[in-house]
């Protein structure tokens, strides 16, 4: 099994309260949880990693995860109260294992959080790459550039196939680099006079290690608002793959420096209620207070869906007279995507060679999208489906559609369980 995520309710009718937490129901899994070896996690985001304090009793299988996903996930089931997996088994970028009828090889790839990797899944007679969440970035920040000549060599024994995502397959071009992101947020940092604050998701620790390389230029000092972002932080350090140019300062202390020596890397870009730049901007964060001559940069992107409420926090901070630069209306490279774009996925596929493209990760049309990139790159076959199909790679490739009952779980934060939401295959 690869990955375990979490998602959050969406068409909330209130926007006052906060959106729930809903996963897959992994009944069908469970059920055979016996010829289950083992689960994956290819890196440290919420959506790959984020049910499995909640899901992992009902699977009760070990759980692989590089050191900084491994600490991650520790933290956060503290958080839950919930025990951490056992075994959770730490594995090292490159690293081959043995989990059941495969030999499974973690391939370390570019993405928004350390230590992504894909996945080389063998058998006896069959070659899959899983990409995982991916993107070609020659300037990372954190981590080994794209290469290549390596992605070469794994092709050159052949690959059956690829399941790949799909996120930005209808954007056309590349992502910029997280370096051309970092210098973007240099040069407007240290133009700027007043107490500064940079929005980004927490996951994303090349873009807080970018923000502390800006208050190294600026003569600032930095806090973190959000305890994500600490969990995010601090295991990042812990695993050796944060080392900030300024010292990291505790939060309660932003208050009573000079407004030109602050500088706060805060949580809830997409207007989360509850969430630090939602407090900054109500004027009930205990730390910090904003006003004028004070910014916040968002460098983050809104998610589609979350428009209303991201307008809602632009429109709350400039009534206290805060400038807001955001990521969406700048032509400043204040944000980069993790994920590829269409020039990108034709060069993993013309560098692959697979005989069979699964695109996974987006809407229908995202995965489409990514299916035509492969066809049109010499990719024989490309397989599309839906929640619950069941993919044949071997020895001739299709899909039996609705195999698998699928449907989804949410989270009762009160009564500590978890409730059905959504019936099966919907």
């Amino acid at each position: 099994m690869v990955d375990c995520g979490i998602t959050f309710e969406q068409n909330l009718q209130d926007h006052r309260g906060r959106p729930a937490i809903q996963m897959p129901d992994p009944s069908f899994i469970a059920r055979q949880r016996d010829l289950l070896d083992g689960l994956i996690i290819t890196h440290a985001h919420e959506d790959h990693f984020g049910a499995v304090p909640y899901l992992w009793q009902e699977l009760k299988c070990p759980v692989y995860a590089t050191p900084f996903a491994a600490a991650v996930l520790r933290k956060k089931a503290a958080w839950r109260r919930a025990p951490p997996p056992e075994p959770l088994i730490e594995v090292f970028p490159g690293d081959t294992h043995t989990i059941g009828a495969f030999d499974v090889t973690w391939l370390p790839i570019t993405h928004s959080t350390p230590e992504t990797c894909a996945l080389l899944l063998e058998s006896d007679d069959c070659r899959i790459l899983h990409t995982a969440d991916w993107k070609i970035d020659s300037r990372p920040v954190i981590g080994a550039p794209w290469s290549p000549d390596a992605w070469q060599g794994i092709a050159s024994q052949g690959i059956d196939a690829v399941i790949c995502d799909s996120t930005n397959a209808l954007k056309p071009g590349r992502s910029p680099t997280e370096g051309e992101v970092g210098d973007a947020l240099v040069k407007l940092v240290t133009s700027l006079k007043g107490r500064v604050v940079i929005a980004c998701f927490a996951s994303n620790v090349a873009r807080v290690q970018s923000a502390f390389r800006a208050a190294h230029a600026s003569g600032r000092r930095v806090g973190l608002l959000g305890r994500s972002l600490d969990i995010m932080v601090r295991s990042a350090k812990n695993a050796g793959l944060f080392e900030p140019k300024v010292p990291l300062i505790e939060h309660e202390h932003l208050g009573y420096l000079p407004e030109a020596e602050v500088l706060a890397v805060a949580t809830g870009t997409q207007g989360e209620i509850g969430a630090a730049l939602h407090r900054l901007m109500m004027d009930t964060h205990p730390s910090l207070s904003l006003g004028e001559g004070d910014t916040v940069i968002f460098s983050s992107k809104t998610i589609p869906g979350n428009e209303e409420s991201v307008l809602r926090l632009i429109e709350g901070l400039r009534a206290r007279g805060v400038s807001v630069v955001h990521a969406d209306e700048t032509h400043a490279t204040l944000h980069a995507s993790g994920h590829p774009c269409a020039d990108e996925l034709a060069d993993l596929y013309s560098i692959l060679k697979p005989k069979i493209s699964i695109p996974v990760h987006g809407e229908h049309p995202h995965m489409e999208a990514n299916a035509a990139i492969a066809r049109k790159n010499g990719v024989a076959v490309a397989l599309t489906g839906q929640n619950g199909d069941l993919f044949y790679l071997s020895p001739s490739p299709g899909v039996r559609r609705r195999w698998a009952e699928v449907g989804r779980l949410q989270v009762d934060e009160k009564a500590r369980k978890l409730e059905r939401v959504v019936a099966s295959n919907d």
